[in-house]
């Protein structure tokens, strides 16, 4: 049985939840958010309360109904304050900027890398760290995992991109005699 799934969800002032059919929409003063939810889960909304129950007992509905709860809690703090996750470039000559709805970086390839900032996220770059900000916490996680796939951290003079918390082992490299 799910420990997540049977907790109730409480829903703050200034947010209101509703649904139609399959999908859960979560609407608050940073925006709204929708969901669609398989219906293997059922889905109560009282006045400040959210119950998630399964209908048939096997396991993936089981392992579903875990998940569905984390998504709606997420989804109701996303609308109260967004989510934000920080990248930060080191190297010689890596260069990051923001134009319009795009990143150009300078990653030391021969060539400028472009990448379109999706609709729901805003995002900066100053000097060398990148601030990715949105209501949506998988659209952030997800775009700044593809951001920081571009050029991830090397291990021996730990050039590139990382999470603004992250620790990159370092590895001695060469031995001159």
């Amino acid at each position: 049985m799910s420990r997540i799934g049977k907790q109730e969800i409480l829903i703050p002032a200034g947010v209101k939840v509703s649904q139609n059919g399959s999908t859960l929409t979560v609407t608050g003063p940073k925006g709204a958010l929708t969901k669609n939810f398989r219906d293997d889960i059922t889905i109560a909304i009282t006045d400040k309360i959210v119950n998630l129950n399964i209908k048939r007992n096997d396991k993936f509905s089981k392992s579903l109904w875990g998940t569905y709860a984390s998504h709606i809690k997420n989804m109701i703090a996303g609308v109260i304050n967004p989510y934000q996750k920080k990248l930060i470039l080191e190297g010689v000559g890596f260069k990051s900027e923001v134009k319009g709805d795009k990143f150009n970086f300078a990653l030391g390839f021969s060539h400028p890398v472009v990448v379109e900032i999706p609709k729901g996220i805003t995002a900066t770059a100053e000097k060398n760290v990148i601030t990715i900000t949105g209501i949506d916490k998988e659209l952030v996680g997800s775009f700044t995992a593809a951001v920081r796939a571009l050029k991830k951290p090397e291990p021996y003079k730990g050039k590139g991109m990382r999470y603004e918390n992250e620790v990159i082992r370092r590895k001695q490299g060469k031995k001159t005699v």
